[in-house]
């Protein structure tokens, strides 16, 4: 039996693989995986150091079709500038890791750029709890909602609304009231 709903949600990677596959692929990087993925890839120890930059095909070599021999590309790394000789010295394994993550002989060079490296993403912790008086507000809007699924889903979401709103009336107070009383 299928819950409600189900079948009707899509993943926002797939729903913004369009947009983002352009920008991936000026940089030589046709496979947005390398990058979702980069610390699978190469190992949490390389990706805190370095990062992938952008593929360099030979000129009029085709980069998509793995089936025709051609020239593989140089993976350009930017690279943390205490990690560059250690990265040397690993350059064989990331090439290794990048090929098998890919599954084709794409890579056959490292060149490395020294420069910052893009914070890490964080994943995201599990958000606190809406408050009470917010939840039954928003329970009390959605009601009419007939899917019990969907009505607590938008119940939350609501709450979390409402929570955020007050929080920034809240601050937007205390900022007035600072500004006030030192003026």
């Amino acid at each position: 039996m299928k819950k409600p709903g189900s079948g009707h949600v899509e993943r926002i990677g797939a729903l913004i693989g369009d947009v983002v596959r352009p920008t991936i692929a000026a940089r030589g990087l046709g496979q947005a995986s390398l990058i979702a993925h980069w610390p699978d890839v190469v190992g949490a120890a390389v990706a805190k150091f370095a990062q992938p930059e952008q593929l360099q095909w030979p000129r009029g070599g085709d980069k998509r079709d793995p089936s025709r021999p051609n020239a593989p590309a140089t993976l350009v790394l930017r690279i943390d500038g205490a990690f560059a000789l250690e990265a040397s010295h690993m350059s064989s394994t990331i090439i290794a890791r990048v090929n098998a993550h890919l599954g084709w002989r794409c890579v056959n060079r490292v060149a490395f750029r020294q420069g910052p490296l893009l914070p890490p993403r964080l994943k995201p912790g599990k958000p606190a709890p809406p408050s009470a008086a917010a939840l039954a507000r928003a329970r009390e809007m959605g009601a009419d909602v007939a899917d019990e699924v969907l009505r607590e889903s938008l119940a939350q979401l609501g709450a979390r609304i409402f929570d955020r709103e007050a929080e920034e009336r809240r601050q937007k107070q205390e900022d007035h009231d600072a500004t006030g009383k030192s003026g």
